[in-house]
């Protein structure tokens, strides 16, 4: 078991809380879209509502609009077991917004961008950061000012406080243009040895096009990233760790895709609670595989009340 797992969280997530619009027909993109379900969103606090449903401790720093959907997603963080005492209120910024498609594929989505942006420093005090064992944020989250410095600072100060670092790298062009300023904050995040998860559409996405996996996983580690996660979507998931000197592969599984929304999170939980649990990174890939097959073969959020075994059952 992992030394910083005796902290009272096992996780705190900060960025982007968010309303998700998701299409209720599987289709190609959103111009073919006609009806739309709600479900709470934002990577981050998807990851967290996930590991609160496998029994992990977690907390969540973002920020909500003074109105009525930002009561939606407080309420719905509570169900699942989330706390909301970090979930802070702007008084002028509506709750944000995504509009996404319901695909098999990686969805489109239009994203209305309000109070998730708003998190400031206040929002992360030292004394909780000295009580996470994770602190986790995403290329969405740092995409935007005032909180991209306020998640650059308190990266800054988790590290120093002996939490491991995480990111999620789901960059996209249409919500940061200025590739080269992703991928200086990028690099900025990496360099306290954090861990990081990108599929190939985000790698192709934050380079401008496709690129060789050894260069991938080159610039990631030159950056500073301890481990490097690229997952691959059928073809499994490529693990990178001591500098690219440690490698395994993970190969992927044949499954009648529901809908892929949040497929990525619930793999990232997965990974990062088994862990959190002493697993070597291997098993934890294999284990955040289970949780993404559970995702991409049910419509909507994951069930409450999961229970770890799935991760383990073979």
């Amino acid at each position: 078991m992992n030394a910083s797992s005796s902290r009272p969280y096992a996780l705190l997530a900060a960025g982007e809380i968010l309303v998700d619009l998701i299409g209720h027909a599987l289709v190609q993109d959103l111009s073919e879209s006609r009806d739309f379900h709600r479900h709470p969103g934002g990577s981050p606090a998807n990851l967290a509502s996930n590991m609160a449903r496998l029994g992990s401790a977690v907390a969540l720093v973002a920020c909500v609009g003074d109105d009525n959907f930002g009561v939606y997603l407080k309420t719905r963080l509570a169900d699942v077991g989330v706390p909301t005492d970090f979930v802070a209120t702007d008084p002028l910024e509506p709750t944000s917004v995504v509009v996404v498609s319901r695909t098999t594929g990686t969805p489109d989505f239009i994203a209305y961008r309000c109070a998730d942006r708003m998190i400031q420093p206040v929002h992360l005090p030292d004394a909780l950061l000295a009580k996470t064992a994770l602190f986790h944020t995403t290329c969405f989250a740092l995409s935007r000012s005032p909180a991209q410095e306020s998640l650059l600072d308190a990266a800054r100060r988790a590290a120093n406080a002996g939490c491991q670092l995480s990111i999620d790298a789901n960059y996209a062009p249409q919500l940061w243009p200025d590739r080269a300023e992703a991928r200086r904050v990028v690099t900025e995040y990496l360099s306290h040895g954090a861990f990081v998860k990108l599929s190939t559409d985000d790698a192709a996405r934050l380079y401008g096009d496709e690129v060789p996996d050894e260069r991938i996983l080159g610039d990631f580690h030159e950056a500073g990233a301890a481990l490097i996660c690229l997952t691959k979507g059928a073809e499994g998931s490529l693990l990178s760790w001591e500098s690219g000197a440690k490698r395994a592969t993970i190969p992927g599984k044949k499954l009648d895709v529901v809908d892929a929304t949040g497929a990525g999170d619930a793999y990232w939980a997965g990974f990062l609670t088994a862990w959190l649990d002493g697993h070597e990174y291997p098993a934890c890939a294999e284990a955040g595989a289970r949780l993404a097959a559970r995702k991409l073969t049910t419509p909507g959020p994951l069930p409450a009340g999961l229970g770890r075994e799935v991760l383990y059952e073979s």
